[in-house]
């Protein structure tokens, strides 16, 4: 039985996952993660790390993150808690949807998840209290080469769903991009 469904989305290689749930009066089952079933969707890298998130408030928005190369990675996003609206900016200077992005409400209930290539921004506001996320990478974090777009660049143009109640001091303090913001090239 396939566990997955896959959705070609607006930006090249950004991939929905819809999750296949075996239910019963039990509960239910869910498959996180099938390296034989995602490489059919292009994910032939091994996972280096898992990471799990917890936002408490409603309206918070964590991002827009990156690391660069050649620390870049390609990610799976999937909210196991809550719901959030899923932001991802495509920064891959060759691509045809250059600075565009796409949003995706993922949440518990929905069991959706993206894989986001390599050469994405990522970020997201939580729609309801306590959100929990689980990060699949192929690529360790590496904190020197951690980047940061921010929220609210009126080149982006992303109109957050909700009032933004909490954002970090560091996403806030990220610079708005020059005009010539030349993207990135990947290895």
């Amino acid at each position: 039985m396939k566990r997955f469904n896959f959705v070609d989305l607006s930006l090249p290689g950004l991939k929905l996952i819809k999750r296949n749930i075996i239910d019963d009066e039990r509960g239910f089952l869910s498959r996180l993660f099938c390296a034989a079933e995602l490489s059919s969707i292009g994910l032939n890298e091994s996972i280096a790390q898992i990471t799990h998130t917890y936002t408490r408030k409603r309206g918070t928005v964590r991002g827009m993150h990156y690391q660069e190369e050649p620390h870049c990675d390609l990610k799976i996003v999937s909210c196991i808690r809550g719901s959030i609206w899923d932001v991802v900016v495509d920064l891959r200077s060759n691509s045809p949807t250059f600075l565009k992005f796409h949003a995706q409400l993922l949440s518990e209930k929905n069991c959706y998840a993206m894989l986001i290539p390599k050469g994405f921004a990522h970020g997201f506001q939580t729609k309801v209290d306590n959100c929990e996320l689980l990060y699949f990478h192929t690529t360790a974090h590496n904190p020197m080469a951690e980047r940061g777009l921010r929220y609210d660049d009126p080149l982006l143009e992303i109109n957050w769903p909700d009032p933004i109640t909490t954002i970090s001091q560091r996403d806030k303090s990220y610079e708005m991009m020059s005009p010539n913001f030349q993207g990135m090239r990947l290895i």
